[in-house]
Protein backbone atom coordinates (compact mmCIF):
# COMPACT_ATOMS: atom_id res chain seq x y z
CA UNK A 1 0.00 0.00 0.00
CA UNK A 2 0.92 3.56 -0.85
CA UNK A 3 0.71 6.45 1.14
CA UNK A 4 1.74 9.88 1.14
CA UNK A 5 2.57 12.73 3.91
CA UNK A 6 2.17 15.98 3.18
CA UNK A 7 5.53 18.03 4.67
CA UNK A 8 7.79 20.65 4.17
CA UNK A 9 10.92 22.47 3.56
CA UNK A 10 12.41 26.22 4.09
CA UNK A 11 13.98 27.59 1.44
CA UNK A 12 14.76 31.11 3.14
CA UNK A 13 11.48 32.37 4.32
CA UNK A 14 9.39 30.55 2.26
CA UNK A 15 8.51 26.83 2.74
CA UNK A 16 8.27 24.55 -0.15
CA UNK A 17 6.11 21.19 -0.08
CA UNK A 18 7.79 17.79 0.43
CA UNK A 19 6.06 14.58 0.19
CA UNK A 20 6.52 11.62 2.35
CA UNK A 21 5.89 8.41 0.19
CA UNK A 22 5.77 4.66 2.09
CA UNK A 23 5.30 1.27 0.19
CA UNK A 24 5.56 -1.91 1.61
CA UNK A 25 6.06 -4.52 -0.87
CA UNK A 26 7.60 -7.92 -1.28
CA UNK A 27 11.35 -8.15 -0.44
CA UNK A 28 12.99 -6.95 2.61
CA UNK A 29 15.37 -3.91 3.97
CA UNK A 30 14.07 -0.39 4.63
CA UNK A 31 15.46 1.93 1.47
CA UNK A 32 15.45 5.42 2.14
CA UNK A 33 15.61 8.01 -1.28
CA UNK A 34 15.25 11.52 -2.25
CA UNK A 35 18.43 13.23 -1.53
CA UNK A 36 18.17 12.83 2.38
CA UNK A 37 20.97 14.53 4.53
CA UNK A 38 22.72 12.38 7.09
CA UNK A 39 20.03 13.47 9.72
CA UNK A 40 17.15 11.85 7.75
CA UNK A 41 19.26 8.44 6.97
CA UNK A 42 19.61 8.39 10.75
CA UNK A 43 15.99 8.73 11.27
CA UNK A 44 15.01 5.42 10.06
CA UNK A 45 16.79 3.63 13.18
CA UNK A 46 15.39 6.46 15.51
CA UNK A 47 11.60 6.14 13.84
CA UNK A 48 12.29 2.11 14.01
CA UNK A 49 13.24 2.55 17.69
CA UNK A 50 10.44 4.45 18.74
CA UNK A 51 7.81 2.85 17.10
CA UNK A 52 9.02 -0.30 19.24
CA UNK A 53 9.15 1.08 22.76
CA UNK A 54 5.07 2.20 21.93
CA UNK A 55 4.23 -1.49 20.33
CA UNK A 56 4.02 -1.17 16.86
CA UNK A 57 5.96 -3.98 14.90
CA UNK A 58 8.07 -3.27 12.23
CA UNK A 59 7.20 -5.33 8.53
CA UNK A 60 9.59 -7.91 7.53
CA UNK A 61 9.11 -6.99 4.13
CA UNK A 62 10.69 -4.35 1.82
CA UNK A 63 9.41 -0.87 3.41
CA UNK A 64 10.39 2.07 0.78
CA UNK A 65 10.64 5.54 1.45
CA UNK A 66 10.74 8.20 -0.54
CA UNK A 67 11.14 12.17 -0.14
CA UNK A 68 9.67 14.03 -3.03
CA UNK A 69 10.79 15.86 -4.88
CA UNK A 70 13.73 13.87 -5.49
CA UNK A 71 16.10 16.39 -7.07
CA UNK A 72 15.98 18.52 -4.15
CA UNK A 73 17.98 17.88 -1.15
CA UNK A 74 16.52 17.52 2.66
CA UNK A 75 17.95 18.54 5.54
CA UNK A 76 17.08 18.15 9.30
CA UNK A 77 15.21 15.93 11.48
CA UNK A 78 11.50 16.74 10.96
CA UNK A 79 10.57 13.96 8.85
CA UNK A 80 11.10 11.45 11.46
CA UNK A 81 6.65 11.60 12.32
CA UNK A 82 6.11 11.46 8.92
CA UNK A 83 8.23 8.61 8.10
CA UNK A 84 6.62 6.51 11.41
CA UNK A 85 3.02 7.63 10.24
CA UNK A 86 3.61 6.26 6.80
CA UNK A 87 4.79 2.79 7.86
CA UNK A 88 2.10 2.45 10.35
CA UNK A 89 -0.14 3.27 7.98
CA UNK A 90 1.14 1.15 5.01
CA UNK A 91 1.36 -2.12 7.42
CA UNK A 92 -2.10 -1.47 8.09
CA UNK A 93 -1.58 -1.04 12.23
CA UNK A 94 -3.94 2.14 12.22
CA UNK A 95 -6.42 3.70 9.96
CA UNK A 96 -5.39 7.22 9.49
CA UNK A 97 -8.62 8.48 7.44
CA UNK A 98 -7.15 12.12 8.13
CA UNK A 99 -3.66 11.53 7.24
CA UNK A 100 -3.69 13.56 3.71
CA UNK A 101 -5.31 16.54 5.30
CA UNK A 102 -2.37 18.37 7.16
CA UNK A 103 1.69 18.84 6.65
CA UNK A 104 2.93 16.77 9.61
CA UNK A 105 6.13 17.33 10.73
CA UNK A 106 8.44 17.02 14.12
CA UNK A 107 11.51 15.21 15.51
CA UNK A 108 11.05 11.56 17.00
CA UNK A 109 12.84 10.41 20.30
CA UNK A 110 13.10 6.93 21.39
CA UNK A 111 10.59 6.92 23.44
CA UNK A 112 7.87 8.43 20.69
CA UNK A 113 8.20 11.75 22.12
CA UNK A 114 7.78 14.04 19.69
CA UNK A 115 10.43 17.42 19.85
CA UNK A 116 10.34 21.04 17.97
CA UNK A 117 11.47 21.79 14.57
CA UNK A 118 12.33 25.29 13.31
CA UNK A 119 10.12 27.03 10.21
CA UNK A 120 6.76 26.68 12.05
CA UNK A 121 5.77 29.91 10.80
CA UNK A 122 6.46 29.37 6.76
CA UNK A 123 5.18 25.54 7.15
CA UNK A 124 1.75 27.20 8.21
CA UNK A 125 1.49 29.41 5.71
CA UNK A 126 2.44 26.51 2.91
CA UNK A 127 -0.63 24.72 4.89
CA UNK A 128 -2.72 27.69 3.52
CA UNK A 129 -1.61 28.14 0.62
CA UNK A 130 -2.30 24.65 -0.52
CA UNK A 131 -6.04 24.80 1.51
CA UNK A 132 -4.87 21.82 3.63
CA UNK A 133 -7.07 21.24 6.81
CA UNK A 134 -3.92 22.56 8.77
CA UNK A 135 -0.54 21.21 10.18
CA UNK A 136 0.62 18.76 13.24
CA UNK A 137 3.61 20.24 14.75
CA UNK A 138 6.04 19.68 17.85
CA UNK A 139 4.01 22.00 20.61
CA UNK A 140 6.59 24.64 21.20
CA UNK A 141 6.63 24.93 17.17
CA UNK A 142 2.78 25.05 17.23
CA UNK A 143 2.97 27.80 19.67
CA UNK A 144 5.07 30.02 17.47
CA UNK A 145 2.22 29.92 15.08
CA UNK A 146 -0.21 30.62 16.96
CA UNK A 147 -1.34 33.55 15.40
CA UNK A 148 -1.70 31.99 11.98
CA UNK A 149 -5.62 32.33 10.84
CA UNK A 150 -7.65 29.91 8.70
CA UNK A 151 -6.13 26.73 9.46
CA UNK A 152 -6.61 24.12 12.38
CA UNK A 153 -3.03 23.91 13.82
CA UNK A 154 -2.46 20.94 16.38
CA UNK A 155 0.72 20.95 19.02
CA UNK A 156 1.31 17.64 20.27
CA UNK A 157 4.05 16.07 22.80
CA UNK A 158 4.14 12.28 21.44
CA UNK A 159 3.49 10.44 18.54
CA UNK A 160 0.26 9.17 20.16
CA UNK A 161 -1.37 12.37 19.89
CA UNK A 162 -0.63 13.00 16.24
CA UNK A 163 -2.07 9.25 15.81
CA UNK A 164 -5.54 10.28 17.71
CA UNK A 165 -5.36 13.40 15.17
CA UNK A 166 -5.51 11.42 12.25
CA UNK A 167 -7.14 8.80 12.55
CA UNK A 168 -10.66 11.09 13.00
CA UNK A 169 -12.16 9.25 15.71
CA UNK A 170 -11.62 12.01 18.56
CA UNK A 171 -12.23 16.06 18.03
CA UNK A 172 -9.03 16.24 20.27
CA UNK A 173 -9.89 20.10 20.54
CA UNK A 174 -7.75 20.53 23.86
CA UNK A 175 -4.36 19.81 21.21
CA UNK A 176 -5.32 22.84 19.17
CA UNK A 177 -3.14 25.98 19.72
CA UNK A 178 -5.38 28.20 20.71
CA UNK A 179 -5.83 25.86 23.89
CA UNK A 180 -2.47 25.40 24.31
CA UNK A 181 -1.82 29.37 24.83
CA UNK A 182 -3.87 28.39 28.17
CA UNK A 183 -1.10 26.72 29.90
CA UNK A 184 0.17 28.47 32.55
CA UNK A 185 3.87 27.65 31.32
CA UNK A 186 3.46 30.23 28.33
CA UNK A 187 1.33 32.53 29.58
CA UNK A 188 4.38 32.82 32.55
CA UNK A 189 6.93 33.14 29.10
CA UNK A 190 5.26 35.69 27.26
CA UNK A 191 5.04 38.04 30.91
CA UNK A 192 8.56 37.44 30.93
CA UNK A 193 9.40 38.44 27.55
CA UNK A 194 7.20 41.38 28.05
CA UNK A 195 9.39 42.37 30.62
CA UNK A 196 12.73 41.55 29.27
CA UNK A 197 11.42 44.15 26.34
CA UNK A 198 10.50 46.97 28.76
CA UNK A 199 13.95 46.88 30.14
CA UNK A 200 15.29 49.16 27.21
CA UNK A 201 17.64 52.45 29.03
CA UNK A 202 15.48 55.40 29.38
CA UNK A 203 16.11 58.75 27.06
CA UNK A 204 15.43 60.53 30.58
CA UNK A 205 18.51 59.16 32.42
CA UNK A 206 21.02 60.23 29.78
CA UNK A 207 22.16 63.13 31.06
CA UNK A 208 23.13 65.96 28.60
CA UNK A 209 23.35 65.37 24.86
CA UNK A 210 20.09 67.23 23.69
CA UNK A 211 22.30 67.44 19.97
CA UNK A 212 22.15 63.30 19.86
CA UNK A 213 18.85 62.73 21.44
CA UNK A 214 17.73 65.07 18.69
CA UNK A 215 19.30 63.04 15.64
CA UNK A 216 18.35 59.92 17.58
CA UNK A 217 14.96 61.06 17.26
CA UNK A 218 14.99 61.77 13.23
CA UNK A 219 16.16 58.38 12.65
CA UNK A 220 13.84 56.54 14.27
CA UNK A 221 11.63 58.31 13.01
CA UNK A 222 12.45 57.68 9.62
CA UNK A 223 14.20 54.20 9.96
CA UNK A 224 17.55 56.42 8.83
CA UNK A 225 20.78 55.25 9.64
CA UNK A 226 23.03 56.29 11.79
CA UNK A 227 26.36 56.61 12.90
CA UNK A 228 27.63 58.06 16.48
CA UNK A 229 31.12 58.72 16.64
CA UNK A 230 32.84 60.04 20.12
CA UNK A 231 35.41 59.50 22.63
CA UNK A 232 34.68 56.48 25.13
CA UNK A 233 32.25 56.90 28.09
CA UNK A 234 30.17 59.53 25.93
CA UNK A 235 26.96 57.89 25.66
CA UNK A 236 27.22 56.17 22.58
CA UNK A 237 25.78 52.79 23.39
CA UNK A 238 23.54 54.06 25.99
CA UNK A 239 22.04 56.22 23.14
CA UNK A 240 21.91 52.83 20.84
CA UNK A 241 20.35 50.85 23.71
CA UNK A 242 17.78 53.89 24.35
CA UNK A 243 17.09 54.39 20.79
CA UNK A 244 15.19 50.70 21.16
CA UNK A 245 12.97 51.95 23.02
CA UNK A 246 11.43 54.82 20.89
CA UNK A 247 10.65 52.99 17.97
CA UNK A 248 6.58 51.25 17.96
CA UNK A 249 5.93 48.27 17.56
CA UNK A 250 5.64 46.01 14.41
CA UNK A 251 2.62 46.80 12.11
CA UNK A 252 1.16 43.04 11.36
CA UNK A 253 2.79 42.56 7.65
CA UNK A 254 6.23 43.54 9.39
CA UNK A 255 5.90 41.09 12.58
CA UNK A 256 4.82 37.84 10.47
CA UNK A 257 7.80 38.83 7.89
CA UNK A 258 10.32 38.91 11.18
CA UNK A 259 8.81 36.58 12.95
CA UNK A 260 9.18 33.43 10.02
CA UNK A 261 12.95 34.80 10.07
CA UNK A 262 13.24 33.90 13.59
CA UNK A 263 11.53 30.53 13.10
CA UNK A 264 13.41 29.58 10.27
CA UNK A 265 16.40 30.63 12.27
CA UNK A 266 15.03 28.20 15.25
CA UNK A 267 14.81 31.47 17.31
CA UNK A 268 10.84 31.87 17.02
CA UNK A 269 8.90 33.06 20.46
CA UNK A 270 8.53 30.18 22.56
CA UNK A 271 5.80 32.71 24.58
CA UNK A 272 3.20 32.46 21.25
CA UNK A 273 2.07 34.97 19.11
CA UNK A 274 3.78 36.92 16.55
CA UNK A 275 7.37 39.08 17.46
CA UNK A 276 5.64 42.49 18.54
CA UNK A 277 8.97 44.86 19.82
CA UNK A 278 11.53 45.33 16.89
CA UNK A 279 14.50 43.42 17.15
CA UNK A 280 18.02 44.40 18.61
CA UNK A 281 20.57 43.14 17.41
CA UNK A 282 24.34 43.48 18.02
CA UNK A 283 27.04 41.37 16.77
CA UNK A 284 30.69 41.69 18.15
CA UNK A 285 33.06 43.75 15.96
CA UNK A 286 34.62 40.61 15.09
CA UNK A 287 32.13 38.60 13.64
CA UNK A 288 32.74 37.08 10.45
CA UNK A 289 30.75 37.97 6.83
CA UNK A 290 28.87 34.35 7.06
CA UNK A 291 27.64 35.83 10.97
CA UNK A 292 26.36 39.19 9.39
CA UNK A 293 24.72 38.19 6.02
CA UNK A 294 23.97 34.75 7.10
CA UNK A 295 25.30 31.24 5.10
CA UNK A 296 25.89 27.72 5.03
CA UNK A 297 26.38 25.11 2.69
CA UNK A 298 23.13 23.41 1.60
CA UNK A 299 20.89 24.94 4.38
CA UNK A 300 21.45 28.56 4.63
CA UNK A 301 20.19 30.43 7.28
CA UNK A 302 19.77 34.09 8.38
CA UNK A 303 22.15 36.43 9.22
CA UNK A 304 22.25 39.51 11.83
CA UNK A 305 21.76 41.75 9.18
CA UNK A 306 18.32 38.94 8.65
CA UNK A 307 17.88 38.85 11.91
CA UNK A 308 17.70 42.47 12.20
CA UNK A 309 15.03 42.76 9.94
CA UNK A 310 12.44 45.85 11.03
CA UNK A 311 14.33 46.75 13.77
CA UNK A 312 17.91 47.71 14.60
CA UNK A 313 21.46 46.50 13.93
CA UNK A 314 23.78 48.11 16.38
CA UNK A 315 27.49 48.02 15.09
CA UNK A 316 29.83 49.32 18.13
CA UNK A 317 33.41 49.84 17.59
CA UNK A 318 32.56 50.06 13.97
CA UNK A 319 35.77 50.96 13.22
CA UNK A 320 37.05 47.87 14.22
CA UNK A 321 35.52 45.49 11.95
CA UNK A 322 37.58 44.98 9.27
CA UNK A 323 36.64 46.41 6.10
CA UNK A 324 35.65 43.13 4.24
CA UNK A 325 32.70 42.75 6.81
CA UNK A 326 32.03 46.58 6.31
CA UNK A 327 31.63 46.65 2.88
CA UNK A 328 29.44 43.74 2.85
CA UNK A 329 26.30 46.08 4.25
CA UNK A 330 26.45 48.11 1.24
CA UNK A 331 24.15 46.28 -0.93
CA UNK A 332 22.02 45.20 1.92
CA UNK A 333 21.51 48.57 2.88
CA UNK A 334 20.31 49.98 -0.17
CA UNK A 335 18.29 46.90 -1.40
CA UNK A 336 16.77 46.21 2.24
CA UNK A 337 17.52 42.24 1.28
CA UNK A 338 20.68 40.22 1.14
CA UNK A 339 21.01 37.13 -1.71
CA UNK A 340 23.62 34.40 -0.59
CA UNK A 341 24.83 32.02 -3.41
CA UNK A 342 26.29 28.85 -3.00
CA UNK A 343 27.33 26.31 -5.98
CA UNK A 344 24.18 24.40 -5.11
CA UNK A 345 21.63 26.94 -3.42
CA UNK A 346 20.35 30.55 -3.76
CA UNK A 347 18.21 32.27 -0.77
CA UNK A 348 16.95 35.55 -0.61
CA UNK A 349 16.23 37.26 3.07
CA UNK A 350 14.85 40.32 4.02
CA UNK A 351 17.38 42.54 5.52
CA UNK A 352 15.19 46.05 5.89
CA UNK A 353 17.47 47.15 9.35
CA UNK A 354 18.24 50.15 10.47
CA UNK A 355 21.96 50.47 10.90
CA UNK A 356 22.80 52.13 14.56
CA UNK A 357 27.28 52.47 14.37
CA UNK A 358 29.51 53.64 17.27
CA UNK A 359 32.84 54.13 16.54
CA UNK A 360 35.67 56.38 18.38
CA UNK A 361 37.07 59.14 16.49
CA UNK A 362 40.71 57.88 16.31
CA UNK A 363 43.29 54.96 17.57
CA UNK A 364 43.10 56.05 21.31
CA UNK A 365 39.88 57.31 21.03
CA UNK A 366 40.27 61.00 22.44
CA UNK A 367 40.36 63.28 19.33
CA UNK A 368 38.51 66.59 20.59
CA UNK A 369 38.66 65.90 23.76
CA UNK A 370 41.11 68.72 24.65
CA UNK A 371 45.14 67.99 24.33
CA UNK A 372 43.89 63.91 25.31
CA UNK A 373 44.52 63.11 21.72
CA UNK A 374 47.89 61.54 20.55
CA UNK A 375 47.11 60.61 17.41
CA UNK A 376 48.59 62.09 13.89
CA UNK A 377 46.28 64.08 11.57
CA UNK A 378 46.77 61.13 9.52
CA UNK A 379 46.70 58.53 11.61
CA UNK A 380 43.10 59.93 12.21
CA UNK A 381 42.16 59.82 8.66
CA UNK A 382 43.82 56.39 8.38
CA UNK A 383 41.33 55.11 11.09
CA UNK A 384 38.19 56.55 9.71
CA UNK A 385 39.31 55.47 6.44
CA UNK A 386 37.89 52.37 6.77
CA UNK A 387 34.63 54.09 6.42
CA UNK A 388 34.34 54.08 2.84
CA UNK A 389 32.67 56.91 0.67
CA UNK A 390 29.87 53.87 -0.12
CA UNK A 391 28.92 53.44 3.14
CA UNK A 392 29.04 57.48 4.77
CA UNK A 393 26.60 57.56 1.48
CA UNK A 394 24.63 55.41 3.21
CA UNK A 395 24.33 57.07 6.70
CA UNK A 396 21.91 59.70 6.82
CA UNK A 397 22.71 60.94 9.91
CA UNK A 398 26.06 61.31 11.27
CA UNK A 399 26.53 62.47 15.20
CA UNK A 400 29.40 63.67 17.01
CA UNK A 401 28.68 62.70 21.03
CA UNK A 402 30.97 65.00 23.44
CA UNK A 403 31.50 64.25 26.78
CA UNK A 404 29.34 65.76 29.30
CA UNK A 405 29.71 68.83 31.24
CA UNK A 406 30.70 67.71 34.94
CA UNK A 407 28.62 70.56 35.73
CA UNK A 408 25.56 68.74 34.04
CA UNK A 409 26.63 65.61 35.76
CA UNK A 410 25.99 67.51 39.36
CA UNK A 411 23.27 69.27 38.40
CA UNK A 412 21.30 67.41 36.29
CA UNK A 413 17.98 68.40 35.14
CA UNK A 414 15.01 67.00 34.33
CA UNK A 415 15.33 65.67 30.79
CA UNK A 416 12.32 63.86 28.23
CA UNK A 417 11.31 60.21 28.61
CA UNK A 418 11.53 57.60 26.62
CA UNK A 419 7.87 57.87 26.38
CA UNK A 420 7.37 61.14 25.23
CA UNK A 421 10.14 60.92 22.15
CA UNK A 422 8.17 57.45 21.41
CA UNK A 423 4.89 59.38 21.19
CA UNK A 424 6.31 61.65 18.76
CA UNK A 425 7.81 58.99 16.61
CA UNK A 426 4.68 57.22 16.37
CA UNK A 427 2.46 59.93 15.20
CA UNK A 428 5.57 60.74 12.06
CA UNK A 429 5.54 57.19 11.32
CA UNK A 430 1.78 57.03 11.35
CA UNK A 431 1.72 59.97 8.71
CA UNK A 432 3.86 58.08 6.49
CA UNK A 433 2.01 54.79 6.84
CA UNK A 434 -0.77 56.39 5.21
CA UNK A 435 1.14 58.45 2.92
CA UNK A 436 2.89 55.32 1.33
CA UNK A 437 -0.67 52.88 1.77
CA UNK A 438 -1.64 53.56 -2.31
CA UNK A 439 1.95 52.18 -2.72
CA UNK A 440 1.43 49.24 -0.75
CA UNK A 441 -1.83 48.11 -2.28
CA UNK A 442 -0.18 48.03 -5.64
CA UNK A 443 3.29 46.27 -4.43
CA UNK A 444 4.18 42.77 -5.55
CA UNK A 445 5.36 41.27 -2.71
CA UNK A 446 6.41 41.88 0.69
CA UNK A 447 9.85 42.74 -0.64
CA UNK A 448 8.27 45.83 -2.43
CA UNK A 449 6.09 47.25 0.17
CA UNK A 450 7.29 50.24 2.12
CA UNK A 451 6.49 52.02 5.58
CA UNK A 452 9.27 54.77 6.17
CA UNK A 453 10.79 57.19 4.81
CA UNK A 454 14.52 55.79 4.33
CA UNK A 455 12.77 53.16 1.60
CA UNK A 456 11.59 55.60 -0.63
CA UNK A 457 13.27 55.46 -4.13
CA UNK A 458 13.66 58.04 -6.80
CA UNK A 459 10.06 58.05 -8.17
CA UNK A 460 8.84 58.21 -4.60
CA UNK A 461 11.01 61.30 -3.76
CA UNK A 462 9.51 63.04 -6.47
CA UNK A 463 6.25 62.25 -6.05
CA UNK A 464 6.36 62.70 -1.92
CA UNK A 465 9.26 65.33 -1.32
CA UNK A 466 8.59 68.06 -4.11
CA UNK A 467 10.97 70.88 -3.15
CA UNK A 468 10.62 74.98 -3.51
CA UNK A 469 12.43 76.95 -5.62
CA UNK A 470 13.93 78.12 -2.07
CA UNK A 471 14.84 74.83 -0.94
CA UNK A 472 16.22 73.78 -4.46
CA UNK A 473 18.64 76.90 -4.37
CA UNK A 474 20.08 76.36 -0.86
CA UNK A 475 20.69 72.14 -1.42
CA UNK A 476 21.96 72.85 -4.87
CA UNK A 477 24.84 75.22 -2.61
CA UNK A 478 24.78 72.89 0.20
CA UNK A 479 25.99 69.73 -2.94
CA UNK A 480 28.50 71.94 -4.28
CA UNK A 481 30.14 73.35 -0.93
CA UNK A 482 30.47 69.73 0.46
CA UNK A 483 30.86 67.53 -3.19
CA UNK A 484 28.17 65.31 -2.15
CA UNK A 485 27.32 62.27 -4.44
CA UNK A 486 23.93 61.99 -6.23
CA UNK A 487 22.54 59.61 -3.56
CA UNK A 488 23.84 61.40 -0.23
CA UNK A 489 21.57 64.47 -2.04
CA UNK A 490 18.77 62.12 -2.04
CA UNK A 491 18.92 60.74 1.07
CA UNK A 492 19.12 64.44 2.68
CA UNK A 493 16.13 64.92 1.43
CA UNK A 494 14.43 61.95 2.62
CA UNK A 495 15.51 62.63 6.02
CA UNK A 496 14.47 66.32 5.48
CA UNK A 497 11.11 65.06 4.69
CA UNK A 498 11.37 62.91 7.88
CA UNK A 499 12.33 66.35 10.36
CA UNK A 500 8.63 67.83 8.22
CA UNK A 501 7.10 65.17 9.04
CA UNK A 502 8.42 65.21 13.16
CA UNK A 503 6.97 68.87 12.77
CA UNK A 504 3.78 67.79 10.95
CA UNK A 505 4.38 69.63 8.02
CA UNK A 506 2.93 68.92 4.52
CA UNK A 507 5.65 70.87 3.02
CA UNK A 508 9.98 70.70 3.04
CA UNK A 509 10.97 74.21 4.27
CA UNK A 510 14.66 75.00 3.91
CA UNK A 511 15.29 74.57 7.84
CA UNK A 512 14.27 71.07 7.38
CA UNK A 513 16.67 70.92 4.29
CA UNK A 514 19.31 72.47 6.44
CA UNK A 515 19.02 70.52 9.32
CA UNK A 516 19.08 67.31 7.48
CA UNK A 517 22.24 68.42 5.81
CA UNK A 518 23.94 68.93 9.14
CA UNK A 519 24.15 65.72 10.07
CA UNK A 520 26.27 65.05 7.36
CA UNK A 521 29.37 66.65 8.90
CA UNK A 522 31.68 63.87 7.40
CA UNK A 523 31.25 65.00 3.98
CA UNK A 524 33.47 67.85 4.72
CA UNK A 525 37.01 68.10 3.83
CA UNK A 526 39.94 67.56 6.09
CA UNK A 527 37.49 67.45 8.71
CA UNK A 528 40.25 65.48 11.29
CA UNK A 529 43.31 67.55 10.32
Amino acid sequence: MLINIHCAKCIGIDAVPVTVEVDITTGIGIHLVGLADAAIKESLLRTITSLQSMGFRIPGRKIVINLAPADMHKKGSGYDVPIALGIIAASGQRELRRLEEFIIMGELGLDGSVRSISGALPIAELAAKRRLKGCILPEASAIEASEYKGIEIYGVETLEDVLRIVEGEEVCEELMVRNLLKKSIYSEGSQEESNRNDSYMDFSEIIGQEAAKRGIEVAAAGNHNVLLIGSPGSGKSSLAKAMAGILPEMSLEESLQTSMIYSVAGLGKTSGGLMRKRPFRSPHYSASVAALIGGGSENIMPGEISLAHNGILFADEFCEMPKKVLEVLRAPMEDRKVTISRLKSKVEYPADFMLVAATNPCPCGYYGEGDRCTCTPSKRIAYLSKLSGPILDRIDVQLWVSRVDPRKLMNRKAAETTAEIAARVLRAREIQRERFAAENETAQGNDKRIFCNAAMNNRMIEKYCPLSDECKSLLEKIIERNGLSARACSRIIKLARTIADLAESADISPEHILEAAGYRFLDKQNIFE
